[in-house]
């Protein structure tokens, strides 16, 4: 039998993705500051200047990486906080040869 999660519940649905969606947010403007600091670095430190590849190249690479690891993360907070991760089942739980591994 499949225990129900906390995440059905239209509620605790609505404060964890509000949560979520904050802590995007949040993490939205701190990818902005690096993306900042990532240009300044380059203009300082390159002779020759940026270019516009250069700059749409940081841009992307810097600010897509960070919100891909806040993303991910506000996802695995998401899960753990509301909990979700204790209404799933260990299919190996009865299992006495996995006894050994915990």
């Amino acid at each position: 039998m499949v225990k129900p999660s906390p995440l059905d519940n239209h509620d605790t649905a609505n404060i964890a993705w509000a949560r979520y969606r904050r802590l995007m947010l949040g993490m939205a403007l701190v990818s902005t500051l690096a993306v900042i600091a990532a240009l300044l670095y380059l203009h300082f430190s390159l002779p020759q200047g940026l270019t516009i590849h250069m700059i749409i190249a940081t841009t992307a690479g810097v600010g897509l990486s960070v919100m891909l690891g806040a993303a991910l993360m506000g996802l695995v907070f998401l899960s753990s906080g509301s909990g979700h991760d204790e209404s799933i089942e260990d299919p190996f739980e009865n299992d006495p040869e996995m006894k050994n591994d915990r």
